[in-house]
């Protein structure tokens, strides 16, 4: 396990690390799956101030590289991980898999027998590959464009 990396909790200063990691991983990563259309519709983040409050609102956690946060994920109450997403300079470095091990442990003390997610073109094979099944596939509207993904689950005793 690599010791530069740390999950700590998200933090209200986090919210212009957050937005970056978001917009870069969308723009330069999901772009290998969705169209230039579709990418300029979904990489928008249009009010801080809910976005911030979204991720206040709920237990979400920062993963951190040498001390610089380089992705971040969160749970619902109901076990939707809502986001995940890891900055394009840091992917294929156990980051996205330490964060899902985050919230599986919330999960579990929380007594949520089920966390789903709408994955992405992008993010599916990974969810995939942690035990995560399709449901269905399904459009999200997002800025008059329809986007692709998938409502994956994974279930727990």
């Amino acid at each position: 396990m690599d010791d530069r990396i740390l999950i700590r909790p998200y933090a209200p200063g986090d919210v212009d690390a957050t937005i970056e990691i978001f917009l870069r991983a969308i723009r330069e990563v999901a772009s290998k799956d969705y169209s230039p259309s579709e990418i300029q519709a979904w990489a928008k983040v249009e009010d801080q101030g809910l976005w911030a409050e979204r991720r206040i609102s709920r237990p979400a956690w920062i993963a951190e590289f040498d001390g610089q946060p380089v992705g971040f994920s969160d749970l619902t109450g109901d076990g939707c991980l809502d986001m995940m997403f890891v900055h394009p300079e840091f992917q294929g470095l156990g980051i996205a898999s330490r964060l899902l091990s985050r919230v599986e442990d919330e999960a579990l003390k929380l007594g949520v027998s089920r966390i789903y997610a709408e994955a992405s073109r992008t993010a599916r094979p990974f969810f995939e590959r942690k035990g995560f099944r399709v449901i269905t596939q399904q459009i999200a509207e997002k800025r008059g464009q329809g986007l692709e993904n998938f409502l994956m689950e994974k279930l727990y005793q």
